[in-house]
């Protein structure tokens, strides 16, 4: 099992998580974050740190959110990884809880 990033961290891009993640499994694109699901060990360390509560394990994920595995697992083996926290994006707290922002996603 793994934790998945979804649709709410698109645009926001906080990245608290980052920073408690003791095997730096998360990687970095333009307005989202991912997590290599063959690098995540399973802590849960990083879900109660996401601000826009972004963050699942696999085994609770809502079902709306299904498709967010598969996005992790592609993004992150093209994406480079992040291990330490930076600035949330400008709009960030504009975006967060907006619904329907997949098609903002910048690959």
């Amino acid at each position: 099992m793994t934790f998945v990033v979804t649709e709410n961290c698109i645009r926001c891009k906080y990245t608290d998580c980052v920073e408690v993640c003791p095997v730096d499994c998360f990687y970095e694109g333009p307005n989202f974050l991912v997590i290599h699901p063959d690098e995540c060990i399973d802590c849960a360390l990083c879900e109660p740190e996401c601000p826009a509560e972004a963050i699942y394990s696999e085994d609770e994920l809502p079902d709306d959110q299904t498709s967010f595995i598969e996005l992790n697992a592609e993004l992150s083996e093209v994406w480079p990884n992040i291990s330490e926290k930076k600035d949330p994006l400008p709009d960030a707290e504009q975006w967060d809880g907006s619904a329907d922002k997949l098609q903002y996603l910048e690959r």
